[in-house]
């Protein structure tokens, strides 16, 4: 019987942490640090920062931990597997030079390129002036994006000169480079992988909306809301997305000799040119996880030990059944959370930023937690979710009220 490690605090790290306690195998789930509304499932929190890693290691050696899961994007690009694999751990996640597909703009475009992968044309710059004469003499939209990690709010649609100038310059704030990419028209949506090495299996389609406002509008965000699965995604674009992105991405990541275990996330969009990618991340998305983890009924703890072995994983999903799930977040944000708000307790909810005691949960950032439902139909998903949210009191919590509404509008 194994002890598993879930490093991490928000919303994904506690759908993780509930779908490995489900393992047969599993008999006690730590996460580090974790969030006060975990506990709820039995969940034991540890008081560790997830960039801590030498305690995290220690932790793990003294607790004889199996297993170690890695959450977050953050850890990962600072090399916490390296670190893990250099104690002689077992960590399911890429090493740190692998974490740059996701934690670089420049490395991720660079090695879609060199691999012939589809995605928008974009030019490089290393200062704000250069960058603004492109600009000012391109052609609108135009996409900015800060190169590193930004938690899904370093990306601007610009829709004038203006607030592509405003946009460079906020980027190059923070140093550079920054890159300038042609604006692409379509949908989007999310295509995670398990990968372990050159083998892989495909997790359900799921679509995020990331705009803090109904209809997409408003800032961007980590994530308001998801639904699984995609009913916009045929049989055919699942098939062009694994032909044209997929199976070269797996390639390419082992012809730069960057082969890892872990979870490959590709935000797509199918464009009247067909499926690109809009960026990749290197492990599960948020708030993704939570409304596919649950549709997985194989034992997740054996799929990882699978991955990390070489093995194919055996990946049974439940096939009647559409997930949604909603966002509540602090009001203010994502610019000024307030902090202390309270959130109430909810069965069944994924947690994020909270903080105080599981009886009397309070906001410690901006998203604090998800609810979630499943029916035979999207439509039904959504009816669930909303109604118990409705019966909820949320104070000032605030959520968008359309989440599903591009997959209904869709099969309309």
């Amino acid at each position: 019987m194994a002890k598993v490690f879930v490093i991490g605090s928000g919303g994904r790290e506690h759908a993780m942490a509930k779908a490995l306690l489900r393992s047969p195998q599993v008999t006690t789930v730590f996460c580090a640090p974790g969030n006060p509304g975990m506990q709820l499932d039995q969940i034991e929190t540890v008081a560790i920062a997830e960039l801590d890693f030498a305690k995290l290691v220690a932790f793990a050696q003294q607790h004889q931990v199996a297993l170690t899961v890695v959450g977050p994007e953050v850890p990962l690009a600072a090399g916490i597997v390296d670190y893990f694999q250099a104690a002689g751990l077992q960590v399911f996640g890429p090493k740190q030079q692998t974490a740059r597909l996701e934690s670089s703009k420049v490395f991720a475009k660079t090695f879609m390129r060199r691999h012939g992968i589809p995605t928008a044309d974009y030019q490089l710059f290393e200062d704000v002036t250069t960058a603004i004469a492109y600009s000012d003499q391109a052609s609108l939209p135009q996409v900015i994006k800060v190169d590193g990690l930004a938690a899904g709010k370093g990306v601007t649609v610009a829709t004038t000169h203006q607030m592509a100038q405003e946009a460079l310059q906020a980027a190059f704030s923070g140093g550079g480079p920054v890159l300038i990419e042609a604006h692409l028209t379509g949908w989007e949506f999310s295509q995670m992988v398990f990968v372990g090495g050159d083998r892989y299996g495909l997790l359900p389609t799921a679509q995020d909306h990331k705009r803090l406002l109904n209809q997409d509008q408003g800032p961007n965000t980590g994530g308001m809301g998801a639904y699984s699965p995609v009913p916009q995604v045929t049989a055919d674009i699942l098939q062009e997305t694994v032909q044209k992105i997929i199976q070269p991405t797996i390639d390419g990541l082992i012809a730069d000799d960057l082969a890892f275990a872990g979870v490959l996330y590709v935000g797509g969009i199918v464009t009247p040119t067909g499926v690109q990618v809009i960026e990749y991340n290197l492990r599960l998305g948020d708030p993704e996880a939570q409304i596919l983890l649950p549709q997985l009924q194989s034992d997740f703890y054996q799929v990882i030990v699978d991955l990390l072995q070489g093995k194919q994983p055996t990946l049974d999903w439940q096939t009647t059944d559409t997930y949604l799930g909603v966002v509540l977040a602090a009001p203010g944000y994502p610019s000024k959370p307030q902090l202390g708000v309270p959130v109430p307790t909810v069965a069944g909810a994924d947690y994020a930023s909270v903080g105080g005691t599981p009886e009397q949960l309070t906001s410690t950032g901006g998203r604090v937690m998800l609810v979630a439902d499943h029916a035979a139909d999207l439509k039904t998903a959504q009816q669930r979710v909303y109604q118990q949210l409705d019966r909820l009191s949320l104070g000032s919590l605030i959520y968008r009220t359309d989440i599903g509404d591009h997959g209904l509008n869709a099969s309309d």
